[in-house]
């Protein structure tokens, strides 16, 4: 039976609740707070979240984009993921174009920003060094991603962020039940897989070091987007994919 809004919106206030206080990874607690604590100079007079930064966006949405960690100065510095920091600023005006958003610019957590049709998360909660979590880092915070696409069961179409979050939503895909096929589908970006009641769809990661190189523009960001749009847009209703996704586990 599909989730009623109300349960939607219960089972993600939960998985927050417990996101925040994880203290699973030494590793990443100590640099998350270290970071906080040392600041940078350009945000010297600010308090950082120095946190694991939850999911954020729509209950009922359609449409899931998975990133790969906070930023050092991004998310764990205002707790909301792709808020603060240059992939933020690339990523924003995007989704606002496409009408996933109310606004194009995302600062802080209280500054009204809504997503539409759209949960924004990361398989890593935690920032970690360099951006490169361990893979027990990764394993650890697995059950936070699985949970989170249990609850949203309206989400149709995933959008992964690079090669990380292509494999993640993978493993997470099959955790929940999901049939993958073989060979498994590559990373790409503008990739496009069907699993299950699900369209897997790749897109480069928004950070500077490709939006700087022009590895990923705007136009390419936009393509994906629109992609994913239609494809929620043309994807059955959660019921009738939920039964046919119930009919093929039997």
């Amino acid at each position: 039976m599909p989730r009623s809004p109300a349960d939607r919106a219960r089972a993600l206030a939960g998985i927050e609740g417990e996101v925040v206080e994880c203290r699973r990874c030494p590793r990443l607690v100590a640099w998350r707070e270290q970071v906080a604590r040392e600041r940078v100079a350009r945000f010297r007079d600010q308090t950082y979240w120095g946190r694991p930064v939850p999911g954020f966006g729509d209950p009922e949405a359609r449409i899931l984009l998975l990133g790969l960690a906070p930023a050092a100065h991004g998310g764990n510095r205002t707790g909301r993921v792709f808020t603060g920091d240059a992939s933020g600023d690339f990523l924003w005006p995007a989704l606002h174009d496409a009408g996933l958003a109310t606004r194009p610019v995302s600062e802080r957590r209280d500054d009204g920003l809504e997503a539409i049709d759209l949960w924004i998360t990361a398989p890593v909660k935690s920032a970690p060094p360099d951006n490169k979590p361990l893979p027990s880092e990764r394993e650890n915070c697995a059950p936070y991603l699985v949970r989170e696409l249990a609850a949203l069961d309206r989400v149709r179409v995933v959008v992964a962020l690079g090669s990380f979050a292509w494999a993640s939503a993978l493993r997470t895909f099959a955790a929940v039940g999901a049939e993958l096929p073989r060979p498994l589908p590559k990373f790409g970006h503008a990739a496009e897989a069907t699993i299950d009641a699900w369209t897997l769809l790749g897109c480069y990661h928004v950070s500077q070091q490709n939006t700087f190189t022009g590895k990923l523009t705007r136009p390419m960001l936009d393509t994906v987007l629109a992609r994913a749009v239609d494809v929620a847009n043309a994807a059955p209703p959660a019921a009738v994919a939920q039964s046919a996704a119930a009919q093929r586990s039997r």
